[in-house]
């Protein structure tokens, strides 16, 4: 059967324009995902539909996660790099937290030849994925799929409270709605959690249109390459390669979107022969299009750990509940405006690499309070190269994060504040030892520094490695329509096209995109 649209993952922007291309009853959708598709809520594992859980600290089983590893500087381990592989992909999987960026950031991109996707032009894509329990104004969504919601603070534990009014202590505003564009301080963590279930695009979006004709859901299906009619000076995707159990099909449409998110999509690009033509040389993969940009530009945002073990009395229940408090504020003497977040929770002290513990939510052991300071708009890049031409050998993933020094200098104060934090009396009888850095780490900032570059972590917010921009950008993948340049019939739509990371978790920004794409097709 030929469709005319071919989407190639079930994630957050992935699961959204199937469901929004679906609506026009004479448009044939079909939509692949790698991993296992489940039909209902009811049918769904618990570890994914269990919302109550940490995404840190909680496994998800094998089959639900691509389970990548990544350099994150020249002397840190190798790094774990959670990833959806089930429809719904990762926002299945995540801790979901349910931030936007900053208006700076989506002005920034209309700045950079990105017109359609200002702050202003985005606002009603944000409003309409969304219905935001706790607000009800001009700046939220009040009958979107998706719930969000905020913590009461008479649920917040005990380490939340302290939290909140030790950055109080430390000067920082009251912030109540972190998604208001003039957010800034201290306050509740926005959530897509409705009754304790992880409000996925499978749950949502998806869930309303499964029962369209027109709409054909695949899980178990590897993408191998994009299909191209090469016959004239312009190719022209025309359908896919997929491997599903031992089969090897082709697939005819007549438009493909990769949806695969920021590893998957530009992996696709390059396995089709879009990409740098010296990696198509090295691997023996006809060159289609010459995209030096495809891979490159790669965003995140740089992570560092301060943890301490909790006290004995502290509730064991704890573990498991999502983020419930966070801080924005801007850095001493940066340009970049909310530039740096901090949260804190508790975690199982035995989860040391950033590997998930278990699958119930339950502790495992002793557990501590883990303050994760990060930079929130980060200057350095990394890159996602081949390594191999096998679609099932992952790519190499180089964050390179702290390679610029204003990096480092940010998060250094992070970390120094964290640590300030936590000798407000507010945290009496609830903190225990310091378990890193050590005293030796912190004897000098040269010895901090070095902390932090073998302790990095990625914030789970890889973007940017299929940069949208203007024709003239060197290093666009594609247009603000989300179409590949020098290809007919082939967009990408996910946070792959991100000119860089937001200042927040990227979630709520890639189900962004997938509406707006939607929208201009």
């Amino acid at each position: 059967m030929r469709y005319n649209t071919v989407i190639v993952g079930a994630g957050s922007a992935g699961g959204i324009l199937a469901t929004r291309l679906s609506e026009d009853r004479d448009h044939t959708v079909l939509l692949l995902e790698a991993g296992p598709d489940y039909s209902s809520l009811e049918r769904t594992p618990d570890p994914i539909r269990n919302g109550m859980t940490h995404a840190g600290d909680v496994i998800i089983r094998e089959r639900h996660n691509w389970n990548f590893t990544a350099m994150a500087t020249p002397t840190a381990p190798p790094m774990y790099v959670p990833r959806g592989r089930v429809v719904g992909g990762s926002s299945a999987i995540n801790g979901q937290i349910f931030l936007r960026g900053a208006q700076e950031d989506y002005d920034g991109w209309a700045k950079a030849g990105n017109d359609l996707w200002s702050f202003r032009s985005v606002l009603p894509a944000f409003r309409r994925l969304e219905t935001d329990q706790d607000f009800h104004d001009d700046f939220h969504g009040d009958a979107g799929p998706i719930y969000s919601r905020r913590f009461p603070r008479d649920e917040w534990l005990p380490a939340a409270e302290a939290f909140y009014t030790s950055a109080r202590e430390a000067g920082f505003p009251d912030c109540p709605d972190h998604n208001n564009p003039d957010m800034t301080g201290v306050g509740p963590v926005p959530l897509n959690n409705r009754g304790g279930v992880r409000m996925s695009t499978a749950v949502t979006y998806l869930a309303e249109a499964r029962p369209r004709l027109n709409l054909t859901i695949r899980g178990g299906c590897l993408v191998r390459r994009v299909l191209f009619d090469r016959s004239n000076d312009r190719p022209r995707a025309i359908g896919l390669e997929v491997e599903s159990g031992d089969e090897l099909f082709k697939i005819e449409a007549d438009e493909v979107i990769l949806s695969g998110g920021p590893v998957g999509s530009p992996h696709v690009l390059l396995l089709s022969g879009v990409g740098s033509a010296d990696q198509m040389e090295e691997f023996g993969i006809p060159l289609v299009t010459d995209l030096p940009g495809v891979g490159q530009n790669l965003r995140d945002h740089p992570t560092a750990w301060v943890e301490y073990r909790l006290a004995e009395s502290y509730p064991s229940d704890a573990f498991g509940i999502p983020d419930q408090v966070c801080l924005r504020w801007t850095a001493r003497g940066s340009d970049l405006v909310n530039d740096m977040i901090l949260f804190a929770t508790p975690f199982d002290i035995g989860v040391s690499d950033g590997r998930p513990a278990n699958l119930t939510g339950k502790s495992t052991g002793e557990l501590g309070l883990r303050w994760r300071c990060r930079v929130n708009l980060a200057y350095g890049a990394g890159e996602l190269r081949l390594e191999s031409s096998d679609p099932k050998d992952q790519p190499l993933l180089n964050y390179n994060f702290l390679s610029d020094e204003r990096d480092v200098v940010r998060l250094r104060e992070a970390v120094k504040l964290a640590m300030k934090m936590a000798e407000s009396p507010s945290f009496n009888g609830i903190l225990g030892e310091l378990i890193e850095p050590t005293s030796r780490d912190m004897e000098s900032d040269e010895t901090l520094d070095a902390w932090m570059k073998r302790r990095a972590q990625t914030g789970h917010h890889i973007s940017g490695t299929c940069k949208m921009g203007p024709e003239g950008d060197p290093m666009a993948v594609v247009d603000q329509y989300g179409r590949v340049f020098g290809i007919d019939g082939l967009r990408v739509a996910d946070a792959s096209i991100m000119p860089d990371c937001v200042r927040a978790n990227t979630n709520q920004t890639a189900l962004m995109i997938g509406e707006r794409i939607a929208e201009l097709m």
